[in-house]
């Protein structure tokens, strides 16, 4: 789809209402995770060199509707400001003659933000007056927040009914470029990862991809269903035997199609696994079938080298989902190889949002993949093909 975008447009003098992704990790107080920041500061900073008059929303947390001091946007005021080493106003409020008030004093080039929206359940609820009382403190629109691109929200979609121009920020553009464009015309051979627990959360992926991948690899629990499919055992590890079926037509797919389709080889299996506590006993590698009495908890030697010879060879790598319990330390190896060969792999790398991102970063190898995207639900969808409504709400370049 293609839409316009803040080079399309001049908003320089303007108010520009600039709904981000600032839904970052707090432990008392303080930020975690400011990679979300960071991804906003090329959309923010272009802006302020065009003189805009820069009034930033976010949500933070799932306050449902309540003002609740610790999903404050305050703490990401400061570090914004920190970063850019600019002034950043802090607005105690996101609506009404206090906010107008206070955004009127905006200068050119200068920049605020508003509270969390979430702290007025109108937002979710894409309600019109809320909509229009945001769009009240603009004279023009920019979405950059794609994580919540795949929801009709008041400041992601509402908000487009009453503002114009309506455009993206540079995130965004970004974001459909990697997911969409490098996927659906990619540079060959093009191998997907996909991990995670659950089929029934990717097999629309699964399917969407089956029409674009040269090779698909699957790891994580999901892998377990799969296997379900194939006649194998899995012990106690993690399946959904609902999806078996859909797991033996996603294979026919894949041979029908000429995809390859890789399930793991060989599994960590484990007992007594305390996932809070991050313990376990008797770990255990399986060949084949998972014996009764184990829970498969990563993919096993075999298995990784078979995976890090075909990203080796690929052209454009997309990983979506971790092959493991990645959270423990002794059922990460799985995952942290998958993450080093795509670091050191030629490839385009293109890392799908959520777990993934997570887990990149935990191997110390996030600084040498192409692409990671800040969507989580956002990014499948999209993968899947599905109208992302806070893209479609979007001006469409003529």
């Amino acid at each position: 789809m293609s839409i316009q975008t803040i080079k399309d447009v001049d908003l320089s003098g303007k108010r520009v209402l600039v709904r981000c992704d600032f839904n970052v990790p707090l432990k008392n107080g303080v930020i975690t995770d400011d990679s979300r920041i960071d991804a906003a500061i090329p959309t923010i900073q272009y802006l302020v060199d065009q003189s805009a008059r820069v009034i930033l929303c976010s949500h933070l947390g799932r306050p449902k509707g309540q003002q609740v001091a610790e999903m404050s946007l305050a703490p990401v005021a400061e570090a914004l400001s920190s970063k850019m080493k600019l002034p950043v106003t802090f607005i105690e409020d996101c609506i009404g003659p206090e906010v107008e008030q206070e955004v009127a004093k905006i200068g050119e080039g200068e920049i605020a933000l508003l509270e969390n929206v979430r702290f007025y359940s109108a937002e979710e609820a894409n309600g019109v007056e809320f909509a229009a009382s945001l769009a009240e403190l603009a004279d023009a629109y920019v979405n950059d927040a794609f994580g919540t691109a795949h929801r009709a929200h008041a400041s992601t979609h509402g908000v487009t009914k009453h503002l114009s121009p309506c455009v993206s920020g540079f995130l965004i553009e970004k974001e459909l470029a990697y997911l969409g464009e490098k996927t659906a015309n990619p540079e060959r051979p093009f191998t997907v990862i996909l991990g995670g627990a659950k089929v029934s959360d990717k097999i629309q992926v699964i399917d969407a991809l089956l029409e674009k991948a040269d090779t698909i690899i699957i790891g994580g629990a999901m892998a377990y269903t799969f296997a379900l499919a194939e006649g194998r055992t899995i012990g106690e590890s993690l399946s959904e035997p609902d999806y078996i079926e859909t797991a033996k037509s996603a294979l026919e797919k894949a041979k029908a199609k000429g995809v390859r389709f890789i399930l793991p080889l060989d599994n960590l299996g484990v007992k007594d696994l305390d996932f809070g506590a991050g313990t376990f006993n008797d770990p255990k590698y399986f060949e084949g079938n998972i014996e009764d009495g184990w829970e498969g908890v990563d993919i096993g030697p075999k298995s990784i080298a078979l995976f890090k010879e075909v990203v080796a060879s690929a052209k454009t790598v997309l990983w979506n989902g971790p092959m493991g319990i990645f959270e423990i330390d002794a059922c990460n190896k799985g995952t942290f190889a998958v993450a080093e060969t795509i670091a050191e792999s030629d490839a385009i790398s293109i890392i799908g949002g959520g777990d993934s991102v997570k887990a990149i970063k935990m191997s110390g190898f996030s600084d040498s993949v192409t692409f990671m995207s800040t969507g989580g639900g956002a990014s499948l969808e999209f993968l899947e093909g599905k109208v992302l409504p806070g893209v479609d709400a979007l001006d469409k370049k003529a």
